[in-house]
Order: C-alpha cells, then structure tokens, then sequence
C-alpha cells in the first residue's frame, strides 16, 4: 500500500512540474500599442474568419447588398452568433425595404442602447429552428420561432406566406437556409 501511494505522489509531482513548466505557453504575449488601445469585445463563432465553408445565415445577410438595415440592426442588438449557430436554421430576412416600410423613426428608435432587448426579441421572431425549404413551409401552419413565440404561415397561389411577409427568394447557408421577405415580422407583443 505504502508502494502505491509513493507511485501516485511521484506521479502527482511530475504532473505538476509539467504544468509549472508549459504554463508560459499559454500566457497571452505581448500586444503592440493599437491592440492594447483597441480590445476585441466581439467574440464568439460569429467573429470566426471562414474562407472555405458555405456561408452561415450571418455572412449571406453581410454579403447581400439589401440587407444593410438587418445586419444593423443584428449588430446593435448584439446576436450576431445566434445567427452562426451550428442550426440548422430557418432565417426571414426582412429586405431594407421592408424596413423602410415602418413607420417613420422606428428603426431608429430599436437600435438605440436602451431598446436592444425589443430588438433582439424582433430579430428572434425572424430565426425558426430547422431548414425549412418554401415546399415543407407550405405545409405548416404555425412555426416556433427562436423568442418563443409562434409565427402564422398562410399558403396564398401556392407559395407560404409568412406572417403576411412574401418570400422572395431563397438561399442555401452552411447553417441552414434564408429566406428574403418583403416585411419586417413582428412579434404579437411589439
């Protein structure tokens, strides 16, 4: 018994010279003068360079020259990684039309600091988990939306209609699909 606690205190020994001796491996090293003034606060799979995989829902919205006021508007609310999730993901992403189309002031109004919370709540309203082509969305007739919240889906000349928004067009992601719509989707209580 004696011998068996001896091996293990060796062991136990050696594994902590081992740590002590690689932890400056792991130590961050110095930074120059513009990253010390400048931290990255933005972190996540969100942030993560790719320039080999399909895009995610997030980089089809950045790359899209119609999208400026969502990939705003997810910036200020700050989700832009539950937009890169592994999903799959169901992604209506209102056109800067749609936008337009509010009421004068509200985009303005939902992007200030104070409202991030509304505006997250909308933008989740926009997220449904799974990879719904427009053929398996014309056979629903609600979907969960990623707020917990509940979304109409109406069939109208044979294509489904979302919350009264129309799809107009439809783009495969590395993490599930986007849909382009006409109309900003609102959830019930906003």
């Amino acid at each position: 018994m004696k011998t068996i606690k001896q091996v293990f205190m060796v062991f136990a020994l050696v594994a902590f010279i081992y740590s002590c001796k690689n932890s400056n491996k792991d130590a961050p090293q110095t930074s120059t003068a513009n990253e010390a003034e400048a931290p990255n606060s933005k972190t996540g799979q969100a942030f993560i360079q790719d320039d080999e995989g399909m895009p995610n829902c997030l980089q089809i919205a950045i790359g899209s020259p119609d999208h400026k006021t969502l990939v705003a508007a997810v910036q200020a609310a700050q989700v832009e990684n539950a937009l890169v999730n592994v999903g799959p993901l169901t992604v209506f992403a209102p056109t800067d039309a749609a936008f337009a189309a509010l009421p004068e002031g509200t985009v303005e109004n939902l992007v200030k600091p104070e409202n991030k919370a509304t505006l997250a709540n909308i933008l989740k309203y926009h997220v449904t988990p799974g990879n719904l082509s427009p053929a398996i969305l014309t056979k629903l007739k609600k979907l969960g939306q990623a707020n917990n919240q509940y979304v109409q889906v109406e069939v109208v000349d044979g294509k489904a209609v979302i919350g009264g928004a129309n799809i107009i067009a439809s783009v495969r992601a590395g993490n599930g699909i986007v849909h382009v719509i006409d109309k900003v989707l609102l959830p019930p209580s906003e």
